[in-house]
């Protein structure tokens, strides 16, 4: 049976850095968590002036995934885990922040120096409670590793986690996440399916979609009833979107700044920890 559409939240825009900002469509003021999604930023497509310098300074985190998909362009990775990787268009990186890292991202020495468009998504995904202070991890695919799933004419859709059609996304995490990025030219209809019980979501990268008789244009997010197992969209116009499902996190959720904890006391006792170094330095 068709999964029935709860909420329609508009991603609306949210400045993070000094130059710059994302569409922000979770956590929303009518809906805050789909645990363990926690935050979707859609940043860009932001035209890159050749020379211009850009970049989101070492950071700290702790308690949860910074999961980028990046859709064009290409972007640095550097954390002070030891990882330094580059992440280009079509492909995924995912770093546990677990129980503490400092990193820094942005678009590459190159992309800078050349110019070009970038546009990436990042979501923050929840730890459970008993792993949230696990030593961090870091793991990234290109756009060849991530298995074609929902294939047919007009229909482009690859596989960066989980378990879906007898694939395997080469993304893994402690919770089960399936997530699902492509395009459905005009015309076509894509229909997906999700675990009864399981939170499911559809975000609209570009272009109109028809969802149960509803037209929803770029930059929503939809979010589903946790019944039933059928999504099916229809392209209005040449479109991209996300489709994301998960296993939900029935814990307690505290979020403040980059930390993602369960108890205020906890995000508390992260401040601190940071501005007494506990975190360590990244010199980049």
């Amino acid at each position: 049976m068709k999964k029935a559409i709860t909420h329609i939240l508009a991603g609306r825009e949210k400045k993070i850095t000094a130059e710059e900002t994302v569409r922000q469509p979770l956590p929303h003021k009518d809906f805050r968590f789909a645990n363990p999604f926690i935050v979707l930023h859609h940043m860009g497509p932001e035209v890159i002036v050749p020379g211009q310098t850009l970049r989101i300074h070492p950071h700290p985190h702790r308690g949860f995934s910074p999961y980028t998909i990046m859709l064009q362009g290409e972007g640095y990775h550097k954390d002070n885990a030891g990882n330094d990787e580059i992440i280009k268009a079509g492909g995924v990186q995912w770093m546990f922040a677990g129980k503490g890292i400092m990193h820094s991202e942005g678009p590459t020495p190159e992309m800078l120096q050349q110019g070009g468009v970038q546009e990436l998504i990042q979501l923050w995904i929840n730890a459970p409670k008993n792993k949230k202070w696990d030593k961090p991890f870091y793991q990234s695919a290109n756009a060849g590793q991530l298995p074609k799933v929902l294939t047919g004419e007009g229909l482009d859709f690859s596989l960066a986690s989980g378990d879906y059609e007898g694939k395997t996304g080469p993304i893994q995490n402690f919770t089960p996440v399936i997530s699902i990025v492509g395009k459905i030219a005009a015309g076509k209809e894509a229909n997906f399916k999700a675990t009864p019980g399981y939170w499911t979501l559809l975000y609209i990268i570009k272009g109109s979609v028809n969802v149960n008789g509803e037209t929803i244009g770029q930059y929503n997010l939809v979010v589903f009833e946790k019944d039933n197992e059928d999504v099916s969209i229809l392209a209005t116009e040449d479109a991209q979107v996300l489709f994301l499902s998960a296993e939900p996190i029935d814990e307690p959720v505290s979020a403040k700044d980059n930390f993602v904890m369960n108890t205020p006391e906890e995000i508390e006792q992260a401040l601190a920890d940071y501005q007494n170094g506990v975190f360590g330095e990244l010199s980049y």
